[in-house]
């Protein structure tokens, strides 16, 4: 299988599963995907580990696709955009747990991500420019928020290679840790996020995905909206309940 899922308790992971290719997508890990992620969905899972097999990430699209300019435009139109928008519409947090490379359109579905941590062995890798390319899937959405636009335009643009402790001090991840501990670390973090209040997570993640592009007003606005939603849930009763009486509140995602 292309793509590899697995469900622990709340936790659900994805693995992409080419690894003699670097996790290269082809049309069934395109199909894989979308099913993974359609499977991750499901109100049992609160968070979602994306993560690759072998020694890379994913290093993007695998380029005996790319035949004509119709079919790049086509591939991207028909395959790595509802996935990208698939993954940003969970209704939870998702990881990705960078293991090796991450290189273009894999290195854009890694940004897609809420958050990133990486093994040090990772390393990340524009490759669009080094083809004459400009980033897709998301990439210059995504990295111009996480970075800022002068850094990712400039990042892209050069096509340097970008270590696992380079990525940590620009805040492209949070955690850097030793190959044989990321699956590990990615699983404690899954669970510790799956613990918290799921939906207050889902409103969070509008809140933020809209902060860059809304004035003051409309976010103000946004986040008076969403806590009043965010209020009316019992993860709330129960937090309030579970301050008031001096205990760990039992969150349960609703």
């Amino acid at each position: 299988m292309e793509v590899e899922v697995a469900r622990r308790e709340a936790v659900f992971t994805i693995t992409l599963n080419r690894p003699d290719v670097l996790n290269a997508f082809d049309e069934a890990m395109h199909d894989g995907l979308r099913a993974a992620l359609a499977q991750a969905g499901e109100d049992a899972v609160r968070a979602v580990v994306i993560t690759g097999a072998g020694r890379g990430f994913c290093v993007g699209q695998d380029v005996a696709a790319l035949t004509s300019p119709e079919a790049v435009g086509a591939l991207l139109r028909d395959r790595f955009h509802p996935n990208i928008r698939a993954l940003r519409a969970l209704r939870k947090p998702v990881i990705a747990a960078v293991n090796g490379a991450a290189a273009g359109a894999g290195l854009a579905l890694a940004a897609a991500c809420d958050v990133r941590i990486c093994a040090r062995s990772a390393v990340f890798v524009p490759a669009f420019v080094s083809i004459g390319l400009v980033p897709d899937s998301g990439a210059t959405y995504f990295l111009s928020r996480i970075l800022g636009p002068a850094r990712a335009l400039e990042w892209m643009a050069s096509g340097h290679r970008l270590s696992a402790d380079d990525a940590l001090g620009w805040g492209l991840v949070s955690d850097v840790v030793e190959p044989a501990d990321l699956a590990r670390r990615a699983d404690a973090l899954a669970d510790e996020l799956a613990a918290l209040p799921t939906a207050a997570i889902a409103l969070h993640k509008q809140l933020f995905d809209r902060a860059a592009e809304n004035t003051l007003a409309e976010q103000l606005e946004l986040e008076a909206s969403l806590q009043t939603a965010a209020a009316g849930t019992a993860d709330f009763a129960e937090g309030v309940a579970a301050f008031r009486e001096k205990r760990a509140p039992r969150f349960r995602g609703a």
